[in-house]
């Protein structure tokens, strides 16, 4: 058979492209940039319009805090621009240890490290503590990182539903003919093949700001003997008396085997983080692929990371804040008639978190409300599959600490023109979906 020809081929790839770019249009699944201008504070200009930002994760407005923005200034002309190198090579430099030391202190753990993402330090960790033959027991709703990181290890992974701790006991028990074992720390890292268990979870689900039941979690890890990682992406810097995470708003530091999370969101800058035992974080300089081979974070953001995680430690007010600002816009969504409430058929009550997932169902009608509310002048993004599962499209709204109490009342506004748009008697009538020419309608 003759060979396809360097024409023929590009053409095969271009058509590919094409094809799965139009059927994500045609699904209303095709993602595209904004050009955000300024600084991601309160108020920011989208595409030259300004608007409430209302997106963000920047949940306590620490990434234009003056004393973080300095501490990355200073780092900047000590340290220079770039490590330049991978942290067991030339990249380890002083800001490291420091960071590194106050986040365990911070997490009350003996020792952490840090990643250059959250999504690098799952995707390293889970497959350096399991492999083909061990067991991965992964919640429903988990992040893409944390299931990423369940592939590349190979392990067998059994998903239980949605912070269903009882679902996870049968899994946990079923797996390999499992019994329970009381006699078996959770800490104890085995020997290949020996069938090690991971269970993993966030704590503050990113998508439906849910909780994860992390008691249940401890006793099941400690009656299994199986490991517990738990992602604090969302709740580092926002629960807990020193805002070090729900595991410490629960009192489990000593009972958590892994506590992962980040710095790029509440305390507004970037990296990953693993805080645990010694001897984990010593496994892990040895074993973690996607640490050993990357390049260091910048000295200026490991400084600006440093001086945020003291502000969150020492300003309380900041939480504060925030949740008067979420507590707002929550019972001011549900008092205009908005379903605000986690996702999945297990509802565990109202919006637990600063997260507060707006469901509107349809991916279409997501996206359009989202142009509905940016001509208003409220910025929000639509999320839909795979960042969810298919039916459960939403806007992910979430409130700064810095946000005022005008802010929020204005952003209200725009929120009871957008109900009174999905519940009018005259479209639901029509059976017409809510779309662009519904809001250049209503926004007019």
């Amino acid at each position: 058979m003759a060979s396809m020809s360097q024409n023929e081929q590009t053409y095969s790839t271009d058509a590919f492209l094409r094809e799965t770019l139009d059927s994500l249009k045609h699904a209303g699944l095709y993602r595209s940039l904004r050009s955000l201008e300024g600084a991601p504070g309160p108020r920011i200009v989208v595409n030259g319009r300004p608007a409430l930002l209302l997106c963000s994760n920047n949940y306590l407005g620490l990434a234009t805090d003056e004393r973080v923005t300095q501490a990355a200034r200073d780092a900047l002309a000590t340290w220079g621009c770039g490590a330049t190198g991978a942290r067991l090579i030339s990249g380890n430099l002083e800001p490291y240890r420091i960071l590194e030391q106050e986040l365990a202190d911070w997490k009350g753990t003996e020792a952490a490290l840090v990643f250059t993402s959250g999504y690098q330090a799952n995707l390293g960790t889970i497959p350096a503590l399991v492999e083909p033959g061990d067991a991965v027991f992964s919640d429903a709703l988990n992040h893409a990182s944390l299931i990423d990181g369940c592939r590349l290890s190979r392990a067998e992974v059994l998903v239980y539903r949605h912070c269903d701790a009882e679902d996870l006991e049968r899994k946990l028990a079923a797996q390999a003919g499992a019994r329970p074992s009381a006699a078996l720390p959770s800490t104890t890292l085995r020997a290949s093949g020996t069938g090690r268990k991971l269970i993993l979870t966030e704590s503050v689900f990113s998508m439906d700001g849910d909780l994860a039941p992390l008691a249940d979690l401890v006793f099941l890890a400690r009656k299994y003997g199986a490991l517990l990682l738990v992602d604090e992406a969302h709740a580092t810097g926002i629960f807990g008396p020193t805002g070090a995470g729900l595991i410490e708003d629960f009192g489990l530091q000593q009972q958590v085997d892994i506590q992962m999370g980040t710095f790029s969101k509440a305390l507004g800058s970037l990296g990953g983080y693993i805080a645990g035992s010694r001897d984990l974080i010593q496994y892990l300089i040895q074993r973690a692929r996607s640490w050993i081979f990357s390049t260091g974070l910048p000295p200026a953001v490991l400084a600006a990371s440093t001086a945020a995680l003291r502000i969150a430690r020492q300003e309380p007010e900041r939480r504060a804040a925030l949740w008067r600002n979420a507590r707002h816009l929550r019972d001011g969504l549900a008092g205009i008639g908005f379903d605000i409430g986690p996702s999945t058929a297990l509802r565990t009550g109202p919006a637990q978190s600063q997260i507060l997932p707006l469901r509107l169902g349809d991916e279409r009608q997501t996206m359009a409300a989202c142009r509905l509310l940016l001509r208003q002048g409220v910025f929000v993004q639509g999320i839909r599959p795979p960042s969810v599962p298919p039916g459960t499209a939403r806007l992910r709204i979430a409130p700064m600490a810095t946000h005022t109490e005008e802010d929020i009342t204005t952003a209200l506004a725009a929120f009871r023109k957008l109900h009174a748009l999905f519940a009018s008697p005259k479209r639901r009538a029509s059976g017409q979906p809510f779309d662009s020419n519904s809001v250049a309608a209503i926004s007019e």
